[in-house]
């Protein structure tokens, strides 16, 4: 089975008629992107839009030997003329199955939010999935028989329909993941590539023909990554979005509570809101046990404070007490911690703050505490297959 990915972007397409924001005005050439529609061996039109003949000459295809044309979504705005060489443009009813004359079976999937997603399996066997705009399957509660091949769906507005594909086996390391339906909420070129890649999947140009079920090259998904960066830089939610795909996540919060803050829980409120509900957090700084053992990734938030309890138990804060013997039981400590992320099977995704880059401390405790914060987080991200420094809500690829 082949699919013809006619466009790519947000039903308004992009960039946005008369948005003058960043993304819109850089979305020219290869970026800009017409509004998403498939086609499927020549013989299945998925989703109608705009000038989707002359999109299908462009990719060296024709629509004149198109059988069905199934709507996915409402589609505001001016009707789309249909040309005269297509049947007319439907929706099928949720759970009910076509088959075209081709041989395709095409069965209609309901959707969490308006719209309808449909499962496309060729005369050969190949699955498809293909999904509307800001919408995800409803009632993935049980495993499924078999994954798809490919899935081609809203990754960037919708990371979580990619989770809850992957906890029912419906998405496997084989499966093909393309993101459509791309707006200008989503970062353009090679911020986007980095981005779904971290999540297993990818974007493609408006035009691509791709294969279903041919073997294709995953994209790699770094098993460790470290996120450094200033204060309110984004490297939380920079962290937070390298797993936002994965249907378990252990989110290990390193600073616990602090009785009668109320600027720390307003902190710790705001962390918690971003998350996905099917995270567990596990409020601990023993990270070399969690390491050591197998399971779902690991969100570590954040190393300097784990770092600061580290200074606390061995009393690294004293000067007298750091000179007799402090220091060694604090490196210690790191180098155990660095073993185990050197040895550990899961996939890790680590914060930690950039310190020493602003006003020396004032005091040789706090010069002490940036020292070390320096040196660990050089040792930890040794370990790392991806480094990210974020500056201004922007990740900076340091190693990867």
């Amino acid at each position: 089975m082949e699919l013809t990915l006619l466009g790519t972007g947000a039903p308004d397409g992009l960039p946005r008629p008369e948005c003058p924001c960043a993304v819109c005005a850089s979305a020219r050439g290869t970026g800009a992107r017409a509004a998403t529609a498939l086609l499927v061996d020549d013989a299945l039109l998925l989703d109608l839009t705009p000038g989707a003949v002359f999109a299908a000459a462009r990719a060296g295809r024709s629509l004149s030997g198109v059988r069905q044309v199934l709507l996915t979504h409402p589609h505001d705005g001016p009707a789309v003329e249909v040309p005269d060489s297509l049947p007319p443009a439907g929706r099928v009813p949720h759970g009910q199955e076509l088959t075209l004359i081709s041989g395709h079976r095409v069965r209609a999937v309901a959707m969490d939010a308006p719209g309808t997603g449909y499962e496309v399996t060729s005369p050969e066997g190949e699955r498809l999935l293909y999904l509307p705009p800001g919408a995800s399957p409803a009632g993935l509660a049980e495993p499924v028989p078999e994954p798809y091949d490919m899935v081609v769906c809203d990754v960037t507005g919708r990371p979580d329909t990619v989770a809850r594909l992957r906890a029912v086996g419906a998405v496997v390391p084989t499966t093909e993941v393309i993101a459509v339906h791309l707006d200008h909420d989503a970062p353009p070129g090679a911020e986007l590539d980095r981005r779904l890649a971290a999540g297993g999947a990818r974007a493609v140009p408006d035009g691509t023909t791709l294969p279903v079920g041919a073997f294709h090259e995953v994209p790699e998904v770094p098993r460790r990554t470290l996120v450094t960066g200033g204060a309110r830089s984004g490297k939380s939610v920079e962290a937070e979005r390298r797993l936002e795909t994965f249907p378990e996540v252990v989110y290990v919060a390193t600073g616990g509570h602090r009785s009668g803050d109320s600027e720390w829980e307003a902190r710790i409120g705001l962390h918690r809101e971003r998350r996905p509900a099917a995270w567990r957090t596990e409020e601990t700084c023993e990270l070399t046990g969690l390491l050591e053992q197998d399971g779902p990734p690991l969100l570590i938030d954040c190393l300097s404070l784990w770092l600061t309890d580290a200074m606390d138990r061995v009393d690294a804060w004293d000067d007298s007490r750091w000179t007799d013997g402090g220091r060694e039981k604090l490196r210690d400590r790191v180098a155990e911690l660095v073993r185990a992320v050197r040895g550990t099977r899961r996939t890790v995704v680590a914060v930690t703050n950039e310190a020493g880059s602003g006003v020396v401390p004032a005091t040789a405790a706090g010069r002490r505490f940036r020292d070390e914060l320096g040196r660990l987080n050089a040792a930890f991200a040794d370990e790392c297959e991806q480094v990210l420094l974020v500056v201004a809500g922007r990740a900076l690829v340091l190693r990867g």
